[in-house]
């Protein structure tokens, strides 16, 4: 417990900055994390001998991360085409090894990089907007107090079992009180800096941010259970790797962006 709350305090000294300064420093940081998150996993797969495919899922997760604006001056082609030839390429790759790199492992690194890139573009979008360092403090809370609600009570109160095939420890209790815990710091949150909604559409949407980051936990615990890894990386001394860190952000904020909350 005293490493994992040293490696976040010190992830805080770093990221904290980092999100204040925005502009390229925080794009470049931001591009760094995605690309370390889809090499973790990729990773979790048994190895594989064909590396062009996962350079090309590293392309087309950069391509995601992009904003639509880089392409408003460009005519020859959109953001959406680009991606397509990149998939494109992909497949036509799998004719030319003659099926030593399948259909459904295309799909594999497909996937990975639009689970990774999506919400990590939202990241950068939420930056370029309106109250940017509010609006990402305060689902980087929400989320945090989620993961700590749930720990605590679970610990405390947790008897049934929330889905003990894809998370053996999770609870019920600990999920209802990740998402009482989170409530709570939202109203706090919305009393020190207030949102332009109202504080029972600020309680609303918490509830659905934590339930919705609840499950990116979940989906990445799904990941770890089919291919047997306990964490996705050990970047982070006692944290494990960058996606056990993100798993419920890359849910999270293409939420807020969805239901226009940001």
């Amino acid at each position: 417990m005293k490493q994992r709350t040293i490696t976040a305090v010190l992830a805080l000294l770093v990221f904290v900055p980092i999100i204040i300064m925005g502009g390229m420093p925080f794009t470049i940081f931001i591009y760094l994390l995605a690309t370390i998150g889809l090499i973790e996993l990729i990773r979790m797969r048994p190895p594989e001998k064909h590396f062009l495919p996962y350079v090309l899922s590293a392309l087309l997760t950069w391509v995601v991360l992009l904003p639509d604006a880089v392409f408003t001056d460009i005519t020859w082609f959109t953001k959406y085409e680009l991606i397509s030839i990149l998939i494109f390429v992909l497949l036509a790759y799998t004719v030319l090894v003659q099926n030593a790199f399948t259909f459904d492992q295309v799909g594999f690194v497909i996937l990975a990089a639009f689970y990774v890139g999506l919400g990590f573009f939202y990241l950068l979008e939420t930056r370029d907007g309106d109250n940017a360092l509010r609006n990402i403090l305060f689902a980087f809370f929400i989320i945090w107090a989620t993961d700590t609600g749930a720990y605590l009570f679970g610990r405390k109160l947790g008897k049934r079992k929330l889905l003990p095939a894809i998370s053996p420890k999770k609870t019920v209790e600990g999920a209802l009180g990740g998402i009482f815990v989170a409530v709570v710091v939202a109203v706090i949150f919305h009393l020190i800096t207030p949102f332009e909604q109202s504080l029972l559409t600020v309680m609303m949407v918490t509830v659905i941010a934590s339930c919705v980051g609840q499950i990116g936990d979940l989906v990445e615990s799904a990941f770890k259970r089919i291919y047997n890894v306990k964490d996705s990386g050990k970047i982070l001394p006692g944290h494990g790797g960058i996606l056990d860190r993100f798993d419920s952000m890359l849910f999270v904020f293409p939420l807020l962006h969805f239901i226009h909350f940001f």
